[in-house]
């Protein structure tokens, strides 16, 4: 009798064993991912990427800090046209930045209101330039925008908002800055928020596909907001909470458990 038994507890161990072994694997075969949804810049049949890449440049909108320098032969004269903070005795002054109000408008000295919303910091550089012949001789514009960021949220690995000096970045670019998205990000819907002309836009964006080189969102105007979805396995993960790690760790000291009675 006692042989019979012991002979059924090791059979119903070994049943016990197999079904968590296949517990396991199938939960391993959850979190598999196919490769097209990982890889990026996929190749297309019928894709032709442009070769030459394209001069882009942000357009200022309302609530942007532009900075203005302006030189000319006549250093002295050329100050009046140049805005710096009060001077102390410990510090040098430093070029004060215009801010671009609402109707898209600065006010610059002499020339009064400037309408610079819509326009490039080359173009706003331009029409200074010219309006400015009339006081200097061989006047000098340089035009930056200040206040160029960008904010990129989710999943990646580094998120939060980043100075560009530049005044010119990609998508792509943006997303290396943040560390590149993690094992648990959705590459082929990627939602960029933009803000222009006092509405805000969503556009997806898909990682995965090549074209994405040839996409008028490849470049990232100031203030775009980059959002990463996670994926399923990522949502389905949190909405179990920390049981999950609770009951995994279980099913190991079971198995561990019933293949020492196996024995």
């Amino acid at each position: 009798m006692k042989q019979k038994r012991y002979n059924t507890c090791i059979l119903m161990s070994k049943q016990h064993t197999k079904h968590l072994l296949m517990l396991g694997t199938a939960l391993l075969l959850m979190g598999c991912v196919s490769n097209k949804k990982m890889i990026y810049f996929q190749e297309s049949d019928h894709l032709k990427l442009e070769t030459s890449l394209a001069n882009f440049e942000p357009a200022i909108q309302p609530g942007d800090f532009i900075t203005i320098h302006v030189s000319a032969n006549d250093p002295l004269l050329a100050q009046t046209f140049n805005l710096y903070e009060t001077a102390t005795s410990t510090a040098t002054p430093r070029m004060l930045p215009y801010l671009v109000d609402s109707k898209g408008t600065i006010n610059f000295p002499v020339l009064g209101k400037l309408h610079v919303g819509g326009f490039t910091t080359h173009q706003i550089s331009n029409h200074i330039t010219e309006a400015l012949t009339t006081y200097l001789v061989a006047p000098i514009v340089n035009v930056r925008l200040t206040n160029f960021k960008i904010s990129v949220m989710g999943e990646v690995k580094m998120p939060g908002s980043y100075t560009i000096p530049n005044e010119r970045i990609t998508i792509v670019e943006a997303l290396a800055l943040a560390g590149d998205l993690t094992i648990q990000a959705k590459r082929k819907s990627i939602m960029l928020i933009r803000e222009q002309n006092g509405q805000r836009e969503f556009f997806t964006v898909d990682l995965t596909d090549k074209s994405l080189f040839n996409s008028p969102y490849y470049y990232l105007a100031q203030n775009d907001v980059i959002y990463v979805q996670p994926n399923k396995a990522k949502v389905n993960s949190s909405s179990v909470g920390a049981g999950t790690s609770v009951l995994l760790s279980s099913i190991g000291i079971l198995i561990s458990v019933i293949t020492l009675l196996s024995i």
